[in-house]
Formats: C-alpha cells, structure tokens, sequence
C-alpha cells in the first residue's frame, strides 16, 4: 500500500495561456500544502481542506478568490467536503464573500446536523464562527464575463438548456475551473473536497455539482474518493464522484474508475467538458477528462517535489 497520497486538481476545459504557468504553480503549491499535513501525521480531511484553501486563496482559479460572475454579474460559491471514515460531509451553496467556502463547508459537517446549508443560512453560520470575509471579484473575471456577454447581447449565442454546444462553441469563455482535492492518509482513511464559483454567465441561484454530496464530492473508507469539475449539470445527473468510487468500490483501481466514468460520460451525456480525480484504498491515483486540459498534481511519499500536468488519460469517445 502507499500512503499518504493526495490529488488536486484545479479546473477542466481549456486552460488559456496567460493562466497556464500560474495554474501550474498553483497546483504544486496546493497539493505540497495538503501533503505536509499528511507527512506530518495528520489525516486526509485536514489536507483536502488545506489543498483547497491553497487555491482559493489565488485568484488563476475559479473558486473562492477569483469566482466566475453569474449573468447579473453576482458571485455564489460552492464547496463540500466529505470523509471517507464516517461519511460525515458537509456542503455550502450561494456564498457571497466568504473568503474560504470549503472552511464553511468542514463548519457544516463538524457543528450542524445538516449536510448543505445555503445562502443567509450559510452566511449567518459563518459570521458565528468569525469566518473572514473578502471581495472574489478579479479583473480577468470581469474580462471573462464581459467577452461572453457580447456574444450573447449580439445574439450569437444559444444559452441554455443547450449548455454543451455553448461550451463547444465558446470553450474559451467558460471558466470550469472548479478545484478539489483527494487524499489518503497513514490511517488509511481517505476524504475528498471540492470548491468552485461556478461557470460565467450561470443563472442566479444556479447550484452546481460542487457542493452535492454524490454528484462532484465523495468519499469512503471502503471505496476511495473523488473530485469531479467540468459542466456540474452532467455531474448531478451521473451521481459522478459516487460513480467512480462504486467502481472502485468494486475491484477498479482508481485510474480505471477516472477512466471509465468519463467514458460514462461521453456515452450518455453526448458532449460536455468533465473531468475528475481519484484516489483509492490502497493509495494509487486517477485522473481522467475529455476536455482539452485538466489542470491537476499529486504527490506521495517516494516524491521530493508534486508532479504537475495539464492533462491526464483523455477520454475523447464512448467506449
């Protein structure tokens, strides 16, 4: 067995070239973060936490600091969390400022009797246990929306329900660059967290598969973990991240899970960026996506340094 491990991940689709280099930095530093927790003896929820606060403090990301803008130009942020030990999970929806969503989400799982908690209610939460707040509003956010924007103001673009051809057509301008994170630790317990601002231009309100328990986050001791990003409706209506630990659940190495939930994707979704990580039981990794990039690291204990890539196993068609 090895362990610890971990895998983060930042965001699938395509990665533009004024974000590569420092979504590649970004990553390193996240998945070196939640790896010295491991090093140090600490367990797979404390470093899928940290992983992810590393990336929602730098604004490259979609998710907490530099959060995509819905169409009225709000911001709502998502994250859960969940531990493979207790399958306790936590989930927060319809964030506003609050600097570390994924902090919020542990807050739910640890103090409530709930699992996702939205909105005022999440807020009123957060100020009861003193969460910092800050402005997500980025300028290349802005730039992002206003791009997008003037293609649907001039009317050459179709909008929803038709997410998939948008995406196809403007991949440039979405961000789906949700992050997360999957670890193992020397206890063998393993935990998974997921954060992201959503897509530009989504609807108010919209809640994607970030924060649902299943659907972009999930984590068993019996089975492994996962993180999923790409177009969250896709995620919610494939159960994603419970797919893929059912299949490890089931004899598959977490490579193989990856893999073969992408292909599930492709065969039932017929179009739409995903991409997702994976850790299992006995500590190997996955990664799989059918998007161009998938901005991802991990580490282990043989390693001095996070490996990086901006891509895994594409899955470009149903097997």
């Amino acid at each position: 067995m090895q362990k610890p491990v971990i895998a983060v991940h930042g965001g699938a689709g395509i990665w533009q070239k004024e974000r590569k280099s420092a979504g590649l930095s970004g990553i390193k530093d996240a998945a070196q973060a939640g790896f010295n927790i491991l090093r140090d003896g600490g367990n797979a929820l404390d470093a899928v936490e940290t992983a992810v606060i590393e990336m929602e403090n730098n604004e490259v990301f979609n998710a907490g600091y530099g959060s995509a803008l819905t169409i009225d130009k709000r911001i709502e942020m998502e994250a859960s969390i969940m531990d493979g030990k207790t399958l306790n999970a936590g989930a927060v929806g319809l964030l506003k400022d609050i600097k570390n969503p994924i902090r919020l989400a542990r807050i739910v799982m640890e103090t409530t009797d709930h699992v996702f908690i939205t909105s005022d209610g999440a807020e009123k939460l957060a100020d009861l246990f003193n969460l910092e707040r800050a402005n997500p509003l980025t300028k290349l956010r802005i730039q992002y929306w206003q791009k997008l924007k003037e293609q649907l103001i001039h009317g050459k673009v179709d909008y929803l329900p038709k997410l998939h051809e948008l995406v196809t057509s403007y991949p440039q301008l979405f961000d789906l660059g949700t992050v997360g994170a999957v670890a193992l630790d020397k206890d063998e317990n393993v935990a998974a967290a997921t954060s992201t601002g959503g897509f530009s231009l989504k609807l108010p309100g919209r809640i994607g598969d970030s924060p649902l328990i299943g659907c972009g986050t999930y984590a068993d001791n019996e089975a492994g973990a996962s993180s999923a990003t790409g177009i969250g409706e896709i995620a919610i209506k494939l159960v994603l991240a419970k797919n893929a630990c059912d299949l490890m659940r089931n004899g598959s190495t977490a490579q193989k899970a990856a893999e073969n939930s992408i292909n599930l994707v492709n065969r039932r979704m017929k179009g739409g960026f995903m991409g997702l990580i994976t850790v299992d039981v006995t500590g190997r990794i996955g990664a799989a996506h059918n998007s161009t990039n998938l901005c991802w690291a991990y580490m282990t204990t043989k390693m001095l340094h996070p490996i990086t890539a901006l891509s895994a196993k594409v899955i470009k068609e149903a097997a």
